[in-house]
């Protein structure tokens, strides 16, 4: 039976896509050692911000105002970008414009999820959707970025951009970052490995290994 991990998280954290390289990071490292090792990364969606407009908000406009200022900010940025930097993930922050509303990227997630997709489509997606936001500046809450995002890994753009159209899965998406709530947790990347052991935060991936190796046992 494959460990499931159950990965929480939204597409605007830095620190999550710092957190889904380090995990894959860590399983690939474990499978030198045990080759039949079959993970299955559950995403679940989280809303840094659940008040974001549809239309997103203007990108440094907002972080200022969050967290004090253009030195904070510039100070924060490098921080991060410090911190990824040994896993190979690379952060363009002067070309976001736009802090997007991302219930439309957590409904394609779901949606890919609930039809059954092969975990390896599901992992193009989620690594697109992060390289698009962070490393190339683009709306991740825009349809037709989506849509364009989608057809890359194998989705139709047309039957794609129609369904965004939709408000289908949206209740489901709300509901299940609504459970997290709930749970406690209040902070992402956060990992549930093998519904036995939860770790909060981009931890190393030998950390992430550590703890897929005691929650597997």
């Amino acid at each position: 039976m494959p460990l499931n991990i159950d990965l929480i998280s939204d597409f605007v954290c830095p620190w999550c896509y710092i957190g889904k390289v380090r995990l894959a990071n860590a399983i690939e490292s474990l499978r030198t050692e045990l080759p039949a090792l079959e993970v299955r990364i559950n995403w679940l969606p989280y809303f840094l911000n659940p008040n974001t407009p549809k239309s997103g908000e203007p990108y440094r406009a907002y972080l200022e105002a969050k967290f004090g200022g253009p030195r904070e900010v510039d100070a924060l940025h490098a921080q991060v970008a410090e911190a990824g930097e040994p896993d190979g993930v690379h952060f363009d922050f002067d070309r976001i414009a736009v802090r997007p509303n991302t219930m439309l990227a957590h409904r394609l997630t779901y949606r890919l999820q609930a039809q059954g997709a092969r975990p390896e489509r599901i992992r193009a997606l989620t690594d697109a959707l992060f390289e698009a936001h962070f490393e190339q500046g683009k709306n991740i809450g825009d349809a037709e970025v989506l849509a364009d995002i989608a057809a890359v890994c194998g989705e139709n753009r047309e039957t794609t951009l129609a369904w965004l159209a939709t408000d289908e899965d949206a209740a489901a998406v709300r509901r299940m970052a609504n459970q997290v709530q709930k749970q406690g947790i209040s902070g992402v990347p956060f990992f549930i490995i093998n519904r036995k052991l939860a770790v909060s935060g981009a931890q190393s991936s030998s950390a992430l290994g550590a703890a897929i190796l005691q929650a597997s046992n």
